[in-house]
């Protein structure tokens, strides 16, 4: 079970109910139900969890150097007065995003759809301070460019006019002549600073957008895009008075990593860092 079904013989890519019962069945002759199957599972130990992608490039000396970055920086930014932001850029499709629910025992698990097409959907830029829980978001019309991320820019900027520290990936749209251009602004007291390659995890953006599907756009059909734009824009408009909890849901493991000793339990929090590490590590050396 630790093993691809692949090396058992089963043409399966992941191991399921089914899967095992194909199994049982060619090793004991013995046709078991969708409920035995799942029973044996739980007893020996095993338990359904939805994956999350482990990202194999992801180069841990970088991620590690970073972190180290991020603690000096914040210090100044602290003595200094400036605000450092995370930011990202979503897309909010129209048709939702299917979630795991609860159905009472017996019945389906059906989400209703008008099948909106794929256009049918809405884009922000946002940025989050993990130290006030401010929120600054701008909905995008039209594709994501070197030019709508400098217009956001210039967005927070007149929202936070002293000092500020921008912290995000390293995708196409945070490059190009528009953005050095902008960046030549006399006193502009902005710097731009990239994440480590393939590290969302350190982007509190990222956790922001989790924390919206999960409470806006989670199994719900909006049918067009000015409605599921009206549903998002409450949401972020809504956090000018959730700053604390704004605070605490949008900590990235940057933040765990850099500051152990003030996270939830620590001990736990500094065995799931050396265990991502290590598979890793172990992914790596697999393929």
């Amino acid at each position: 079970m630790d093993a691809p079904p692949r090396t058992a013989g089963i043409a399966a890519a992941t191991w399921s109910w089914k899967s095992v019962r194909q199994w049982v069945a060619e090793q004991y002759v013995k046709q078991l139900s969708p409920r035995s199957c799942l029973r044996y599972l739980r007893r020996l130990g095993f338990v359904w969890k939805r994956p999350k992608r482990l990202l194999l490039k992801a180069d841990d000396a970088k991620r590690a150097a970073f972190v180290e970055r991020y603690r000096a920086l914040l210090a100044d930014a602290t003595a200094r007065g400036a605000r450092i932001f995370f930011v990202d850029e979503a897309h909010f499709r129209a048709d939702g995003d299917l979630r795991g629910l609860w159905v009472r025992r017996g019945a389906d698990a059906f989400v209703a759809s008008t099948s909106p097409g794929r256009g049918e959907k809405a884009s922000y830029y946002a940025a989050v301070c993990l130290e006030t829980g401010e929120v600054c978001a701008v909905q995008l019309e039209g594709t994501s460019a070197a030019k709508t991320s400098v217009a956001f820019l210039k967005a927070l900027r007149e929202d936070y006019p002293g000092e500020v520290i921008v912290i995000w990936d390293n995708a196409p749209v945070h490059h190009g002549p528009a953005l050095r251009e902008y960046l030549a602004t006399p006193d502009l007291k902005l710097r731009l600073i990239a994440l480590p390659a393939y590290s969302p995890d350190y982007n509190g953006a990222e956790e922001l957008w989790k924390w919206l599907r999960d409470e806006v756009t989670a199994n719900t059909c909006f049918g067009t895009a000015a409605n599921v734009a009206a549903a998002v824009w409450q949401f972020l408009l809504g956090l000018n008075d959730r700053l604390e909890e704004v605070k605490q849901r949008c900590r990235s493991e940057l933040q765990t990593a850099a500051f152990l000793e003030t996270s939830r339990q620590p001990q736990r929090r500094a065995w799931r860092l050396q265990q991502r590490r290590e598979r890793t590590m172990q992914a790596a050396l697999a393929m």
